[in-house]
């Protein structure tokens, strides 16, 4: 009885030992390519940040300036991109971001809402819950390019623009640090809703009222074919680069809640295999005590 269970003791201890081995290559894998995936997130960047000062020049330079990008839609109805994982075995990665959907969507309840799902686990997520979806053309997150960012933003826009949707905005998975992922959201369009936007607007036509002040005078840019057009046209664009550099930052943050996950994975399976062999070690002794005893009362006997 006491060699069995020191034979499933031991299938046991092997067992674990061959699960800590890949968590522990998962980790190492996962720590490899969470550099990269936040390398390509700082690089995206500046491109962004040209985009949003080009289009505060216009929107600055121009007092009669209109856009539809700048007006919120006669209909209500919101459109959601959301970004998640392809995969699982990142702790709370994409269970937090669908929580956190679920309290933005609550307010928009009576409006209606459809979503642009980007990663195998959003696409499911949606699909069980039947909610209208826009495409599930991007269902692979760690497909998308660049190229592909521009044609989701031109077909938001689109959609936009033909009044299919009133508000756009993004949900997705923000880097912290190493140890925190926190679940956010940006509204995009209207671009007046967009709060960066907005303030980096207000600080432009501050300072070019200051620069105005000083120098008596303030240059204007000419735009062919009008300002408006320029506008129009940069902001497809401008939204590619937030849906680029937003994949990036949520890749990797799953990246990191994947190492973290198979960081604490690989820790709990060292411990068990200590406590396994501590209890094979016993299992062991007493099997040798009672042979012992069983020699010596035979001995006894004879």
């Amino acid at each position: 009885m006491a060699a069995a269970n020191m034979k499933a003791v031991k299938l046991r201890i092997k067992s674990v030992q061959n699960t800590m081995q890949i968590t522990k290559a998962m980790q190492l894998v996962a720590a490899s390519k969470l550099r990269k995936a936040k390398e390509k997130a700082d690089s995206s960047k500046p491109y962004l940040q040209t985009m949003r000062e080009t289009l505060t020049t216009i929107a600055n330079e121009n007092t009669d300036f209109q856009s539809p990008y700048t007006r919120a839609g006669a209909n209500e109805k919101w459109l959601y991109i959301v970004i998640a994982g392809d995969r699982g075995l990142a702790g709370g990665y994409n269970a937090n971001l669908f929580k956190f959907m679920e309290a933005e969507v609550v307010r928009t309840e009576g409006e209606g809402y459809a979503v642009l799902p980007i990663g195998k686990k959003s696409v499911e997520y949606f699909q069980r819950r039947k909610t209208e979806i826009f495409t599930e053309e991007y269902a692979e997150v760690a497909k998308v390019t660049i190229s592909d960012c521009y044609r989701i933003a031109k077909a938001v826009c689109d959609a936009y623009r033909n009044g299919d949707f009133g508000h756009v905005a993004l949900c997705y998975t923000n880097f912290v640090s190493m140890m925190s992922q926190v679940p956010g959201s940006s509204a995009l369009l209207p671009l007046s809703d967009f709060s960066a936007f907005a303030s980096s607007m207000e600080e432009a036509r501050i300072r070019a009222a200051q620069d105005g002040a000083g120098s008596g005078s303030r240059g204007l840019i000419l735009y062919e074919p009008a300002s408006e057009e320029v506008f129009n046209t940069i902001v497809p664009e401008y939204l590619a680069g937030i849906l680029y550099t937003s994949i990036n930052v949520s890749v990797a943050s799953e990246l990191a809640a994947r190492r973290t996950a198979m960081e604490a994975a690989t820790d709990n399976a060292s411990e068990m295999i200590e406590k396994l062999n501590l209890f094979y070690n016993r299992a062991r002794q007493a099997s040798i005590t009672q042979e012992i005893t069983e020699i010596v009362a035979g001995a006894e006997g004879t």
